[in-house]
């Protein structure tokens, strides 16, 4: 880098999907959206996802963001799904929120499940009992598979339970992670057994119909949901929501665009105070988490800019210590906002 270079910030470093596989464990995104949340619950903006959607051909567009002064960074996600190809990209922008430059672009797919698992791990922190061992996971997709390495770094796991619709699915998820973890996993072949006896539930799905019976859920039970992120989308039914200390992501989402709360104040259930607090709250102290062992709390997940902005500036810094990426240019606007044709 020339020192022109280095005084204007035009030095900008590109991470793939490929470079940042491996470069954090579970814990560390935990420990990096945990500082995140944090900072939100202090005073930190974040807003809700914005989302575009086109029909012929389908696919939506999604935007979301933060600013996290103490970590030093901002940015978010930008991504696409769907469309002519039907498939996603996930490129998530970094600012440096000192001096306002860029400071990096990742691609962030690699990292999403990672950093939305961080998200559930550390509610599950704040909000399942500290003597939870027995986990149930309803889906066996990606997310599902980010939530159970993070969520087993926040707690000893003994027995860990996964049901999805579709039998191969379910047994190669509880086959891959029965190698990898020292609790004991299994399949089973309904939401029905995976919650019986559960301390943990954790669904990952695309439903747009209740996963399991609310009035199944035993005392003391924390749900985590992270699939019902858009009106429609409803992972819980009303009893659950109902029955539960409700903390969302971001406050202002529960009213948005979080389809399970939407659905219960639709039907009369709740009011708009059923919220709790969100979880920069709890995890910064201003409001309280679990209150007592017979409490059922749920967490409700819907992808917020804090995990995103908090991970990929722990992934720059490692990328950073360790030489990786290339770098890109942008020209300040001061030297390429002028007008003029060439």
């Amino acid at each position: 880098m020339t020192e022109t270079q280095a005084e204007t910030g035009t030095e900008t470093l590109f991470l793939t999907s490929e470079q940042l596989d491996g470069l954090a464990s579970p814990a560390d995104y935990v420990a990096a959206v945990r500082d995140g949340y944090r900072q939100i619950g202090e005073g930190a903006p974040a807003y809700p996802r914005q989302k575009f959607n086109r029909t012929d051909p389908d696919g939506m567009f999604t935007s979301y963001a933060a600013l996290l002064p103490d970590t030093g960074a901002m940015g978010g996600y930008m991504y696409s799904s769907g469309f002519g190809a039907g498939n996603a990209w996930f490129m998530t922008p970094l600012f440096d929120a000192e001096s306002g430059e860029p400071l990096a672009v990742l691609d962030g797919a690699s990292m999403n499940p990672f950093k939305t698992g961080a998200a559930g791990a550390v509610a599950v922190d704040e909000l399942a009992r500290d003597d939870a061992t027995t986990l149930a996971v309803i889906g066996s997709g990606s997310q599902a598979r980010g939530q159970l390495h993070t969520t087993a770094t926040v707690r000893d796991l003994d027995e860990v339970r996964v049901f999805s619709p579709t039998q191969a699915n379910r047994e190669t998820f509880a086959d891959e992670f029965d190698d990898q973890l020292s609790a004991d996993v299994r399949a089973v072949d309904s939401s029905t057994a995976a919650l019986d006896g559960a301390d943990i539930v954790i669904t990952a799905t695309k439903a747009s119909e209740p996963v399991f019976d609310g009035d199944d859920l035993e005392p003391g039970t924390h749900v985590t949901a992270m699939g019902q992120y858009q009106e429609g989308s409803r992972e819980l039914d009303t009893a659950t929501i109902e029955r539960a200390t409700y903390v969302p992501d971001l406050r202002e989402r529960a009213t948005y665009d979080a389809g399970a709360f939407l659905a219960a104040l639709e039907a009369g259930a709740i009011t708009e105070d059923h919220v709790h607090a969100d979880l920069g709250e709890v995890v910064a102290g201003e409001a309280a988490g679990r209150t007592s062992d017979e409490e059922i709390t749920v967490f409700d997940s819907g992808g917020t800019g804090i995990e995103t902005v908090a991970a990929a500036h722990m992934l720059y810094e490692r990328a950073r210590e360790e030489g990786i990426g290339s770098t890109v240019s942008f020209a300040p606007a001061s030297e390429a906002l002028t007008g003029r044709l060439p």
